[in-house]
Parts: C-alpha cells; structure tokens; sequence
C-alpha cells in the first residue's frame, strides 16, 4: 500500500511538472528573472552527478569517488575565469543570496553586527540580500541605504555623501529592479574613499556584463556575485567573482562557512552555460534582448503607459501602474489571465507594501530566447496596454489571450545550445 501509494505521488508530482511545461509553452514570460536554459545544461542538471557527495574543492575533497567531478568543478572555474576575465571565480553557491551572504562574511571576517553595509534601498530597485530589515543581510549587519534622485537615476554624489557619513565597512553597488546602466567604476570610486570593499552585485546583468554590453566590475570591485539562471541561460544557481587576494577568506566562507556539499549537476550545468556564453552568437542574442526591451518599453511609452526613467538600458523596464488605477498585484493578475506572466514590483519612494506595490517589472530574455524581436514586441506591448486599459472587459481578455497563443505556437521553446 505504501509503495502503491508513492508511486502514484511521483507519478502526480510528473504530471504537475509537465502542466508546468505547458504553462511556459503557452505563455509569454515577460519576468526578468527567469530564462529558457540551454538544451545540455537541463540534460546535465538533471543527471547522475546529482548523486555524488564532493565536499570541498577539486582534488581537495573530504569524499573519495570524485576524479570526475573534479574535472567538471574545473572546467566550470575554468570557463568562468575566461568568460568575465576573473582572478579566481568560485562556482559553488546555490544561489545569488547564498553568494552574497558569503562574501559579506568573508569581507568582514563573520563579525556581524560589528559591520556596517550601505547599500541600494529595496524600494529604490535593491534586493533582499543587500541589507533589507526581513533578510539576513539586515538583521545580521547595521544597513543604511543609498536612494535614487527625482528621475529615478543613482545619484553618486548622494551616494557618496552617504557613505562618508556612515563609513561602510562594505558598499554593495548592483540591483534588481533597476533599468539604467549602472557605473561601477563610480562606486568603486567612493568604496576607495571611505575605504569600504566594494561588492559588486551583477546577478541580472550577468550576460551583458560577460559579453561586453555593459560596464564590467571585475577588474576593480573587491567581489563580484552574480546568477547563472537569469541573462546567462544557466541553471539556477550563484558564483562569485574576486581578486586573488580574497581568494582563500571567499572559498572558505562558501565551504565549511556556509555550505555542506555543493550541487555538482548544478555546476556542471554552469561549465556548460559559462562554454556557451564564450560563443559569438551569444553575445548576438543579449545584444537582442537590449533591442527587444528598448523596443517593448517604447513603445509601451508610446500609448500611455507610465515606464520609470522613459526606457532601459537594460533586458528589464519597470512600469508604474497607478495612473492606470490599477496596483502592481492587480496589474500582475490582470496580464496571467491572458497568459502573460510579470511580476509585481515596488518603484522607488512606493508608499504601497511589498505585497501589493505600484508596479510592475517586465523583462525580454525568456521571449528573446523563444525567438522573439522587435515586431513581435511591438505586438505585445499593444496587448498589455488594452488590458491594462480596460480591465475587466472579458472581450478584451478574450481577443489578448488568443494574439497570445498564437504567438507561442509561433515561436515554440526551443532549449537549443
């Protein structure tokens, strides 16, 4: 009976997981976080190598049985290194925050409270782990924050002003949500003013970063943490980046600081993402995903909608929806129903909660990877506004949601290397 039992759970948990490849294959998403990832890279993440224990670093294991793993952690290193032209890349992490977190903690030798990190305010565009009051990032460490100016732009001036004022032990410079092209020679910059390290987070940017589209940290900022999972088409998963000098104090804060055993069909999926982003034709396709957002959010501009700092230098566009009475939950739910997928998002100085903010953020990786270019953008940018226009009115959801599934029959996923 109990085996019965789970069979028929795993063969439930199967089914779920196939509904869920439909519902990526008949709709549009339009979240910047996510990505379809290369063909080898979901064949490797999914292997046998999941099986294997490997603690430790290649040819320094605490397991036997790891001549092969070691080879893949190689590559993987290897790969990295060459890809962002890094001293030293570390390649276990699990995730961006995991990666943060141990680079907090080897930069500031794990004394916590005793430290101080200023970094991009959450509403302003930051992320969680860079000092929010709900993460560890704010309770472990005292955190003040660097805010936007009135056109929504970092200001480095305020920034820097700020941190003369609080002398941070770490400046952490990179976002989430924001659109602009961000100068991390600026930040690096004051970091060496106040004599703050610099950590340089580029988990959205990540593709760009490595095929030259946008400005690199790496060859100033102490640290540099990124993900495999958004612009890079990777697996999901976190690195970090750093000088030869913090190369020690940064491995042993991932392993035995942080982390047990690291995810070795993960980081073969990485080797594999890092080979393939070395391509020419990959940096043919982030240069799309620029074109394609530059052309989405103009013409989102074009018919009335409210983009935050009128475009993106980016793959993402940040979207105040309050002129349209709509909040960013209502927004988010408006567009699922007619299979696009977005996300609710806080805009900067947002007066509304986290749960249901003013906005919405949209990205272009995913329907770029699908094939998608500036026609098709132009296309759905029309969509979103009749359904933001007029919500509420079932003909309207009727005739999106068809244009939608049209779209996707016509550029099916395709998990090709």
């Amino acid at each position: 009976m109990i085996f019965k039992k789970s069979k028929k759970q795993i063969f439930s948990v199967l089914g779920l997981a196939e509904k869920e490849r439909k519902r990526q294959e008949n709709s549009l998403n339009l979240i910047a976080s996510e990505n379809i990832p290369f063909k080898n890279v979901l064949k490797a993440s999914g292997s046998i190598l999941m099986s294997k224990y490997s603690e430790g670093y290649p040819f320094k294991r605490y397991y036997s049985g790891n001549k092969y793993i070691d080879q893949i952690e190689s590559l993987a290193i290897e790969k990295g290194k060459k890809l962002f032209n890094a001293d030293h890349i570390n390649v276990q992490p699990h995730s961006g925050s995991s990666a943060n977190m141990a680079s907090y903690f080897a930069l500031t030798e794990w004394l916590g409270k005793g430290k101080k990190i200023l970094a991009m305010a959450l509403d302003q565009g930051g992320h969680l782990s860079h000092g929010s009051r709900v993460s560890f990032s704010g309770k472990l460490f005292q955190t003040q924050f660097y805010n936007l100016d009135e056109d929504y732009s970092i200001d480095y001036n305020k920034a820097e002003k700020r941190a003369l004022d609080f002398k941070p032990d770490i400046l952490i410079s990179g976002a989430s949500a924001y659109p602009r092209e961000i100068n991390f020679k600026k930040f690096q910059k004051i970091a060496n003013k106040v004599g703050a390290y610099h950590v340089a987070d580029i988990a959205h940017i990540a593709g760009l970063v490595a095929t030259g589209l946008h400005q690199s940290p790496v060859s100033f900022a102490d640290v540099v943490t990124g993900t495999t999972q958004k612009t890079l088409k990777g697996p999901r998963g976190g690195f970090i980046i750093c000088k030869e000098e913090h190369k020690e104090k940064i491995d042993k804060a991932v392993f035995p600081g942080i982390q047990g055993g690291p995810l070795e069909n993960i980081i073969a999926g990485k080797a594999i993402c890092f080979q393939n982003a070395l391509k020419p034709c990959f940096k043919k396709y982030q240069k799309q995903v620029l074109v394609n957002a530059k052309t989405l959010a103009k013409e989102l501009i074009k018919n009335g909608i409210n983009v935050l700092t009128d475009g993106t230098d980016n793959h993402l566009i940040i979207i105040n929806v309050l002129n349209l009475d709509l909040t960013g939950k209502a927004a988010e739910n408006i567009l699922e129903k007619a299979h696009i997928t977005v996300n609710k998002n806080m805009i900067p100085y947002d007066k509304k909660s986290p749960n249901n903010p003013s906005g919405i953020r949209l990205g272009t990786p995913f329907l770029t990877s699908r094939g998608m270019k500036e026609k098709e953008m132009k296309e759905i940018a029309k969509i979103i506004v009749k359904l933001l226009k007029h919500k509420g009115e079932k003909k309207i959801e009727k005739q999106a949601k068809a244009l939608v599934l049209e779209l996707c029959k016509k550029f099916p996923i395709n998990n090709s290397d």
